[in-house]
């Protein structure tokens, strides 16, 4: 009987005790209702795209003698990627040195004849007035000094043919070893020793992995609202963001597809692994024209009898507040009516709340989960 009454005595004290703590505040967390500029999204493929990746082609012809590179190769601006049999371009350029040396003699003798028949006419004008002048021999000397004249017009000519045959020899000899434009990475090495390559002939294909950017086609109906600068979600295959920015909408359309190419730029060094042409990420594009709504955190909203309330901090208590849904944007809803930008609502906790009870709010965290400030640990008691 006694531990019947002693027992009776503990349940009524834990009924009691609980009974008082129901009437303390509920420690909830809360979120605030904003207004902002959004549009509803629609994934969309997209994919890392090198802006410079070359096919390395010979300016000159030739045998080739030497191959500097392999595929995985990583080169500098500059570095060598295969070099050509030089000895025929090297006897041609001391060739056309030797031809200009002569061209420039050649001008030298001109020069002198000239100079020497615009003496003798200046001897023979000098008698003019004179018994001594003499019509033929002046025509004469005019005669041979425009004679010198074109012959020094000529050797002129000559030098600069020479000139110009020079400056392409030692061209083809200093293209001979062909570098490579840019930094980057070796793909494809297409040439061996000892092949013979036209002008032009690719030589090996290289890639520069450090300036990338990403390449989506979007539908055509949405391609109104990109524009260069525009901000946009990107998604790595862990699912973490990746912040892209609009670089350009291309002029083109797929017409199987009805799409456009869209470039975007981004810290490709935040993708996972080590970053890869052709490497995959998804990217939310708007749909539309953005456009201002106020949004509320989906874990706020709760249906009851048909309609969709929130409990909304007011004076430390949750005061229930009837609301008109729109669309949906990530973890947020559109708020038709029933609530204003700055509102409290709350997210963690509102399942066991009871209309007006006192609440202890905390806001929420940038992760989604309550700060730990001191005013709130002092609010629920945890200090």
């Amino acid at each position: 009987m006694r531990h019947l009454i002693l027992s009776a005595v503990f349940l009524y004290a834990a009924t009691a005790i609980g009974a008082h703590a129901q009437d303390g505040p509920a420690a909830v967390t809360i979120d605030t209702v904003e207004r902002r500029s959004v549009s509803e999204t629609v994934s969309i493929f997209g994919q890392v795209v090198a802006t410079h990746e070359s096919d390395v082609a010979m300016r000159v012809a030739g045998v080739v003698s030497e191959i500097g590179v392999y595929v995985g190769t990583q080169l500098d601006e500059g570095d060598m990627l295969a070099v050509l049999d030089r000895e025929l371009l090297e006897l041609e350029l001391r060739s056309k040195r030797a031809a200009l040396a002569e061209a420039e003699a050649g001008v030298e003798v001109a020069q002198a004849g000239l100079t020497l028949a615009e003496r003798g006419f200046a001897r023979v004008e000098g008698l003019r007035g004179t018994s001594a002048f003499s019509q033929g021999q002046y025509d004469d000397r005019e005669s041979a000094v425009a004679q010198a004249r074109g012959s020094l017009a000529q050797a002129q000519a000559r030098l600069m043919n020479a000139q110009v045959a020079a400056d392409r020899a030692a061209y083809d000899l200093e293209r001979s070893v062909l570098r490579a434009p840019f930094s980057g990475t070796v793909l494809q090495v297409m040439v061996d020793p000892g092949e013979y390559v036209q002008v032009g002939a690719p030589v090996a294909r290289v890639v520069n992995i450090d300036d990338l950017e990403i390449e989506a086609n979007v539908p055509a109906e949405y391609i109104q609202a990109l524009a260069p600068g525009m901000e946009l979600r990107g998604v790595r295959a862990d699912g973490a963001p990746l912040p892209l920015t609009v670089r350009a909408v291309l002029p083109t359309e797929f017409s199987a597809t009805r799409t456009r190419p869209v470039r975007l730029t981004g810290d490709m060094g935040a993708l996972d692994g080590r970053v890869a042409v052709g490497q995959t990420l998804t990217l939310e594009v708007p749909r539309d024209v953005p456009r201002d709504v106020l949004l509320v955190p989906k874990d706020a909203v709760m249906q009851a009898r048909g309609a969709w309330s929130v409990f909304v901090h007011e004076d430390g208590k949750a005061v229930p507040r009837e609301i008109t849904l729109g669309d949906s944007f990530g973890d947020r809803f559109e708020v038709l009516s029933g609530l204003a930008a700055g509102d409290e609502v709350v997210v963690r906790g509102n399942e066991r709340l009871r209309p007006m009870q006192e609440i202890a709010p905390q806001p929420i965290s940038a992760n989604g989960g309550p700060q730990d400030t001191p005013d709130a640990q002092e609010r629920l008691g945890t200090n």
